[in-house]
């Protein structure tokens, strides 16, 4: 084993979304990085969807972007399709979506790393981890190299010991056409770590020349959407998607041949996502469900490939081609690739710290799929946290931890630490106590000054925020002092301006000398926060409380056992996720407020 000459101070295993801002994170706050992935190639690769985004995920990756990530500018620069969702409902639950160009993507992203100081990317497939006295020295690859580093971060995705499913055939692999990893779970578990079985699926892809668009319903983008809150990316020619519909023969079809599902058949052990389920776990589930809604989407502009998008599956080949051609526009269609499932490796929940570093191994830090999350985004806002705490570690500064007050980033990671996961992990807007406050609108103004204080973001990134929050307090504050009379009565513009009937843009139109234009983003955003003002006081007052709890510290070598009165249940789950503070024990599932309040009392004793 050849020892590589350069010692690193963080080295990051895998190139997917987690390990890419991972990387760039530790790079950016000045620590020597080294990217290591399988093949340079598939560096940012779009495994599944080519989309970032959606419901509670565009929340996450405009987080990303307002912590100085690179997720949501490479996302715009490549995006083919840009669309809000929800726009109609309230303002908690809008969140941005990207159609991407899938190749695109990849090479931008790589590009944009490539460009990163202090980092570098070398291929290599890693096999072990170095560990003396319970810490990380580096790792060994199967090349025959052994890369030394101060502190290492696995962003393994779905290829530790990877099995993909097609029907009753099945075959290793990391993803269709890429290898397994089959070192890094056995020198895990020599380390003592304990791991799960997890599963995913995608569907299959299409040739568009062999669509019927006629049949389907076309899906137009929206104007003026972005992720990042800085400067526009020059955007790419955007294209419409289109969505049809599953028919009863499908439903006939996959229900005479669920037999031949390895899901059903119990050839598959891990467990899948539950709310992204299969199109034989729909018709299974939903049988009176006379049809399933299907979206095509175009997986680039330089492919015909369609991404067929709701009919994840993995059924047998034959089987999956008289499924897509009882679907409604697509008697025809050609399939290039088969839809498949995928069991891996996960690290079971309560082995990671809020700052993803791993219980057992000091340096040794966790992010993406590894922790039982399932998308993009949840692996890209774990890699950004995983790449700045293990550049801090290195770099002798403290740790640091997003609240779950403080954005959906936070909130995730603070399930996965005090949850037991019985399927992959996916966001939610509902997931989120305070979702009023952690709008995909605000992130900046939440995250930068944090983003600032860390090194992430430059400081014209930073003014250009506390301008921003400047802006919509002074306005807020100015239109409750200027009276126009509506309907006979004097009425102070910020009243007028919270009526349902009424928006921010009404009131410029209808007194353009009293009231500035911001543009679209912040006129909404004042617009919010006088419309909302009393919703968003109470929660604020709600995370004080919260963060009572969150300022008694739990130290690590606490001995629950000892407490006097507190249930076995309790005693036994707080011993396992070792919470670092009463707030975090307080939601741990299985602690009750009263066990809370005898451990108060101990830790003031204490």
């Amino acid at each position: 084993m050849w020892k590589y000459p350069k010692e690193y101070d963080v080295l990051v295993i895998g190139a997917g979304h987690a390990g890419c801002e991972a990387a760039h994170a530790s790079a950016r706050m000045g620590a020597e990085t080294l990217l290591l992935t399988m093949n340079l190639d598939t560096i940012g690769k779009m495994s599944c969807n080519p989309s970032v985004g959606g419901t509670a995920k565009g929340h996450i990756v405009r987080e990303i972007d307002a912590m100085g990530g690179l997720m949501g500018k490479v996302a715009d620069r490549t995006s083919i399709q840009f669309r809000m969702l929800n726009a109609s409902k309230g303002p908690a639950v809008r969140s941005p979506r990207s159609q991407a160009d899938k190749a695109a993507y990849a090479l931008e992203m790589k590009f944009r790393l490539e460009k990163t100081e202090h980092l570098e990317i070398k291929q290599g497939t890693t096999e072990a981890l170095i560990v003396e006295n319970g810490r990380i020295l580096g790792v060994t690859t199967q090349e025959g190299i052994e890369y030394r580093a101060k502190n290492v971060v696995i962003s393994s995705g779905t290829f530790m010991r990877g099995l993909l499913h097609i029907g009753q055939t099945n075959f290793s692999g990391g993803r269709g056409g890429d290898k397994a990893s089959m070192g890094l779970s056995p020198s895990l578990e020599a380390l003592g770590f304990q791991l799960g079985r997890l599963k995913t699926g995608t569907p299959p892809r299409i040739n568009r020349r062999s669509v019927d668009f006629s049949k389907c319903e076309e899906q137009p983008g929206d104007e003026g959407v972005y992720f990042s809150y800085d400067e526009p990316e020059i955007r790419m020619p955007q294209v419409p998607c289109h969505i049809t519909y599953t028919t009863p023969d499908t439903h006939e079809i996959i229900r005479n041949n669920l037999h031949r599902s390895p899901l059903f058949a119990g050839t598959i052990k891990g467990v899948g996502p539950r709310y992204c389920p299969s199109i034989e776990d729909k018709v299974v589930r939903f049988g009176d469900k006379e049809r399933h809604q299907i979206f095509l989407e175009p997986e680039g502009l330089t492919t015909q490939e369609i991404y067929v998008n709701g009919i994840s599956s993995s059924l047998p080949f034959d089987v999956q081609l008289d499924v897509i051609h009882s679907v409604i526009g697509l008697e025809k269609a050609e399939v290039m690739r088969p839809a498949y499932a995928i069991e891996y490796d996960y690290v079971k929940s309560d082995q990671v710290y809020p700052t993803l570093e791993t219980k057992l191994v000091e340096g040794l830090f966790l992010a993406g799929q590894i922790n039982g999350t399932t998308g993009y985004e949840e692996a890209a806002g774990q890699g950004l946290i995983a790449g700045i705490n293990a550049a801090c570690k290195a770099l002798g500064k403290p740790s640091f931890s997003l609240k779950r007050s403080d954005g959906y980033i936070g909130v995730m990671i603070d399930d996965l630490i005090r949850f037991e996961l019985t399927e992959p992990y996916r966001m939610f807007t509902s997931r989120a106590e305070h979702r009023l406050l952690l709008r995909q609108d605000n992130a900046d103004l939440r995250l930068r000054p944090i983003a600032y204080e860390l090194g992430m973001i430059s400081r014209d990134q930073y003014d250009r925020s506390v301008l921003k929050q400047q802006t919509i307090d002074q306005e807020t504050e100015r239109l409750s002092k200027v009276f126009k009379t509506i309907d006979g009565k004097g009425t102070n513009l910020a009243q007028l301006i919270c009526r349902p009937d009424w928006t921010y843009q009404m009131a410029l139109t209808s007194f353009p000398e009293v009231i500035a234009d911001f543009g679209t983003d912040l006129n909404q955003q004042i617009e919010l926060e006088l419309k909302y003002a009393g919703y968003i006081e109470r929660q604020q007052k709600e995370v004080a409380k919260l963060e009572n709890l969150d300022a008694v510290k739990i130290p690590k070598d606490f001995d629950y056992a000892s407490v006097v009165g507190l249930r076995t249940e309790a005693r036994q789950k707080l011993a396992r996720f070792t919470p670092e503070n009463l707030g975090q024990a307080s939601r741990i599932s299985g602690v009750s407020p009263a066990d809370i309040s005898i451990l108060l009392i101990a830790l003031q004793k204490r």
